[in-house]
């Protein structure tokens, strides 16, 4: 697993084998990164049921300000935390909670994401009730966006 563009463009992250977790496959990275650059520019990103932080350390990569990498997986966490000491990150939130925690801890906090990505463990209806949460709460910045 690499970093697709960006300051950190090439460099490798650690992979994982977590039996709840699936890596995206590097061309949707791309596309995924792609599609999300014109966002990217000093966003504030929430890297929702986040994996290996990818997502997050893409998109500081591409200029956001901030990023927000949330997982309740202890795994996933170390791992995390790996890549972003391996790309010292200081722009960086991990955050070990369930996603409903973290989003009403969001709420109270009077937090608001520019891009949003979710990518949930499948046959859950996780996606869309942080969708439902997140908009039913107004924590997508007005012009955000969720993928």
């Amino acid at each position: 697993m690499r970093i697709v563009a960006g300051k950190y463009k090439g460099t490798h992250l650690q992979d994982f084998d977590i039996s709840t977790t699936k890596p995206t496959l590097d061309r949707v990275r791309v596309s995924i990164g792609n599609i999300l650059q014109p966002y990217l520019s000093d966003a504030i990103v929430l890297d929702l049921f986040s994996g290996s932080g990818w997502f997050a350390l893409e998109a500081l990569s591409r200029g956001a300000k901030t990023a927000f990498a949330v997982d309740s997986n202890g795994e996933a966490i170390k791992l995390i935390k790996a890549n972003f000491l391996k790309l010292k990150q200081d722009t960086s939130k991990l955050i070990h909670a369930d996603y409903t925690q973290f989003l009403r801890q969001a709420k109270n906090d009077g937090l608001k994401f520019d891009v949003i990505f979710l990518d949930p463990p499948y046959e859950t209806d996780y996606a869309q009730r942080a969708v439902d949460f997140i908009l039913g709460n107004g924590l997508l910045a007005s012009g955000g966006v969720i993928m």
